[in-house]
């Protein structure tokens, strides 16, 4: 089944998820904001989407800019970042399977389901 990394007021994130019922996939709601992923779960996202950490961080988020930007960062401090702020994760994830993608290009998302 189909997972989705959903903020429910990210309009990307409401179209993703629009794009996937029109498609009749079934699909699974992940709310990160409230429950967001363990280290291990945002490592084995990061496998699926072949992503290095700052890839997956929203790098213009306020708290990004304000604590994090232009600092020196390992990948486990940038995966830290995610974790204890998990607004800087990008949205919408989905993932099938093995594999991920960031739902925010439908064209994309029409190969990727």
């Amino acid at each position: 089944m189909i997972q989705i990394y959903h903020n429910p007021r990210c309009g990307k994130s409401r179209n993703c998820i629009a794009f996937i019922e029109e498609a009749g996939k079934e699909y699974e709601i992940i709310k990160y904001l409230e429950n967001p992923p363990t280290v291990d779960e945002l490592k084995a996202l990061l496998k699926k989407l072949n992503f290095k950490p700052l890839e997956l961080v929203r790098q213009k988020e306020k708290i990004w800019i304000e604590n994090y930007k232009n600092k020196v960062m390992t990948d486990e401090e940038i995966i830290k970042s995610m974790i204890e702020n998990p607004i800087l994760i990008e949205r919408p994830i989905v993932i099938s399977e093995d594999k991920a993608i960031i739902g925010r290009d439908l064209e994309k998302m029409t190969g990727f389901l």
